[in-house]
């Protein structure tokens, strides 16, 4: 039997978890949830119904999964524990600094209703999560270094675009090519965060918009930009759509370290992701770590997750057997 996703939310990650699905011969989608007007809303897959977001607990016996697509700085925080309640549950929150506390808050209501949540599921927080602790076990002795784009991040760009007065928004981070060099030659290197990345801002402001308060409000926004060399550069609408409106991302996760009796042998481990569309990969993490999640329901398990709880056999449709006999 397909296992039954819901999508709430659908934005563009919401349109790429739509995409994966269809990628996934053992999923189906049952519904999709939505705050604008339903019948505004036009999906891809044919006989699959809108609904309005407060009609989501009325699935709660038709959907097997949840995944909720929505922004780290305001939707999410609510959402994923609200939801949490009535369904498995898989989130991409990515404010780093505040996982631990949005993984008690999903933890709290997934063990009360006896469901599965998997938080922070995607690149970063996500695979790359997973890469540092790899590396770290591997080389105990060592320095770990996370370089993010050039691309465009979704959660950044989301935050400025619900600050009052902007209509639309892209940000790009930005890593500095002599930091990235050094940490590649092996030089091991102390860096700051300002010294790893700049991030970029391009803005489409409301009419009448203040200019000088949201180039603030941008600048000093903490854990988005206040620690980084900011630029914000004011655009119009045609501006936006002619020069921004693809999402490419990606990074590197490196580690240098030491092997030896003596520490006399260098080593350095680096995972690395280019990526067309930042949102349609995302999802596609969200659908793999979904499938975890209906697994660890089926055994009976509750509460919150991380990626670093869920075993790698859990993610692919393959089985045990298939996993070891092609991919070991």
């Amino acid at each position: 039997m397909s296992i039954r996703i819901g999508i709430l939310g659908y934005g563009n990650l919401g349109r790429g978890v739509e995409c994966a699905i269809r990628q996934n011969p053992d999923m189906e989608l049952a519904a999709v949830f939505t705050r604008r007007d339903p019948k505004t809303v036009s999906i891809q897959t044919e006989g699959v119904p809108v609904c309005k977001i407060e009609e989501a607990f009325h699935w709660k016996d038709k959907i097997d999964v949840l995944i909720l697509c929505g922004g780290s700085a305001t939707d999410l925080p609510v959402q994923t524990p609200e939801f949490a309640g009535y369904f498995h549950v898989i989130d991409s929150f990515d404010t780093h600094a505040k996982i631990p506390e949005h993984f008690a808050a999903v933890d709290a209501e997934a063990k009360k209703s006896g469901k599965v949540g998997i938080i922070s599921c995607g690149w970063d927080p996500g695979m790359f999560s997973l890469n540092r602790l790899y590396a770290n076990a591997i080389l105990p002795q060592g320095k770990d270094y996370t370089f993010w784009g050039k691309g465009v991040s979704q959660g950044h760009s989301d935050a400025v675009r619900r600050i009052e007065g902007v209509a639309d928004a892209r940000q790009y981070t930005i890593p500095v090519k002599e930091a990235l060099d050094s940490v590649r030659a092996g030089e091991n290197p102390d860096l700051t965060t300002r010294q790893k990345h700049t991030r970029e801002c391009f803005v489409v402001l409301e009419e009448g918009a203040d200019k000088a308060r949201i180039e603030e409000e941008i600048k000093t926004m903490p854990n988005y930009f206040a620690d980084y060399d900011t630029t914000v550069h004011f655009i119009s609408a045609e501006e936006m759509e002619r020069d921004h409106s693809g999402i490419p991302h990606g990074g590197f996760v490196i580690r240098s370290g030491k092997t030896g009796w003596e520490e006399e042998y260098g080593n350095v481990i680096e995972y690395s992701l280019k990526l067309d569309s930042n949102p349609a990969f995302t999802s596609s993490v969200l659908v793999a770590f979904a499938r975890a999640a209906y697994r660890l329901g089926q055994e009976g398990q509750s509460g919150c997750r991380t990626v670093f709880d869920i075993a790698p056999s859990y993610l692919s449709a393959k089985s045990p057997e298939e996993l070891r006999s092609t991919m070991l």
